[in-house]
């Protein structure tokens, strides 16, 4: 008995043939007809609207050579990644392997990358880590504005990073963490801290740095003046990094450091002062410790905005002597300067009788004034009595006078 086996192949199709299992080459699109009495002829009919051709002997068909001019052929090392673009869409990234996709059909274009290279660049970044196999092979990370971004790869420094969008390619042997990366940002950012770890694994670590002014306080300081006496003090210092990979490669804590270092010069300075010469030029003193801290943080990449003391506290009993102090100074100024009136009237009123006493002329005009305001007060009775011997013409004046 005969056995054929029909099989009908569209335009849109290709047909892979097998016999016995053992590829034997394609079909193209049309009719085909075998004889197969013994049922080992299989044909398997794969769409070329789907430009990937996935089988199961993929790799059987490969090497036979028989998609020479019908597919394009893509061998993935272990370094090796592509990205893939689809009538210009972007697709997908693939891993390592063995591809194939047919020719004719749909626009297909792929990427060859080398991931021994961990930072992953692209012109299209933006679209391709929008892809859900973007985040199976890589770590995407933005740095915020008012942030950069120091990488080290194999443990040396790499670059500094702008404000943007980074993607790393996973390693083999690691597998980073995105949610403890983002749990330590929001913590770090709570604490007010200046950097901040977002990406570790065994050959890559990324730190972000805050590069916008931060205060730090330095609060509660006891510090004995040069002439023994105590003194609390509050400082505070405004900074902000300049220097991204010195503020992490000389020490572990930026801000515990500048703290530690405005503490230490704070007692220098103070310390050397008495008491008067300190509250009287607090800002003077100020201007020394800040100088004596700009050199220090320039060596941690810091840059120093300003430095001020805040508060001045004097033991209770030293702030009610010179409370005292203050209310003696005062006083005494005070007496100084009514003395110092008294004795400017006294010496008007000298000045003023010499030159009344030398100018009869002006004499008279000074009686005729002190007239005209008696008058301009109210009606004027002149009342004379008897006079003496001595007192002759005294009326006479009076009326002359009038």
């Amino acid at each position: 008995m005969f056995v054929f086996r029909n099989y009908h192949i569209r335009s849109y199709e290709m047909g892979l043939l097998f016999r016995d299992e053992e590829f034997q080459g394609l079909l193209q699109a049309g009719h085909h007809r075998f004889f197969d009495p013994t049922g080992k002829v299989r044909v398997d009919i794969v769409s070329r609207r789907d430009p990937w051709l996935v089988h199961k002997y993929l790799d059987l068909i490969i090497r036979s050579g028989a998609l020479a001019d019908d597919a394009v052929v893509l061998e993935l090392q272990d370094h090796q990644r592509a990205l893939v673009w689809i009538d210009n869409r972007f697709s997908h990234i693939l891993p390592p392997g063995q591809y194939a996709w047919w020719i004719g059909h749909r626009h297909v274009r792929v990427e060859v990358v080398d991931i021994r290279n961990l930072r992953f660049e692209h012109r299209e970044l933006s679209v391709i880590v929008k892809s859900p196999t973007a985040s199976q092979v890589l770590d995407v990370r933005t740095i915020d504005r008012d942030r950069v971004g120091v990488l080290f790869i194999d443990g040396q420094f790499v670059d500094t990073l702008a404000p943007g969008l980074y993607a790393f390619w996973h390693e083999q042997a690691a597998t980073p963490s995105r949610a403890a990366g983002a749990a330590q940002r929001t913590q770090a950012s709570a604490n007010g801290a200046l950097l901040v770890e977002t990406l570790r694994t065994d050959r890559l670590c990324l730190v972000e740095i805050d590069q916008r002014e931060t205060t730090i306080d330095v609060g509660g300081q006891d510090i004995m003046t040069a002439d023994k006496v105590t003194l609390r003090l509050n400082a505070v210092v405004t900074c902000r990094i300049v220097d991204a990979f010195r503020a992490i490669s000389r020490t572990d804590d930026l801000r515990q450091a500048i703290y530690r270092e405005t503490q230490l010069v704070l007692r220098s300075v103070v310390g050397a002062c008495e008491l008067d010469a300190f509250l009287a030029e607090k800002d003077v003193v100020a201007t020394q410790i800040e100088e004596t801290i700009r050199r220090r943080a320039a060596e941690l990449g810091l840059e120093i905005a300003a430095i001020g003391i805040r508060d001045v506290i004097l033991p209770g009993e030293m702030k009610d002597l010179m409370n005292r102090v203050t209310e003696a100074r005062k006083a005494a100024e005070a007496n100084l300067i009514s003395r110092r009136e008294e004795t400017a009237a006294m010496r008007s009123q000298a000045n003023t009788a010499r030159l009344l006493a030398d100018n009869p002329v002006l004499m008279r005009l000074r009686e005729l004034e002190v007239l005209e305001r008696i008058a301009a007060a109210g009606r004027l009775n002149v009342v004379l009595g008897e006079h003496g011997p001595g007192e002759k013409g005294l009326a006479d004046r009076v009326v002359n006078l009038l």
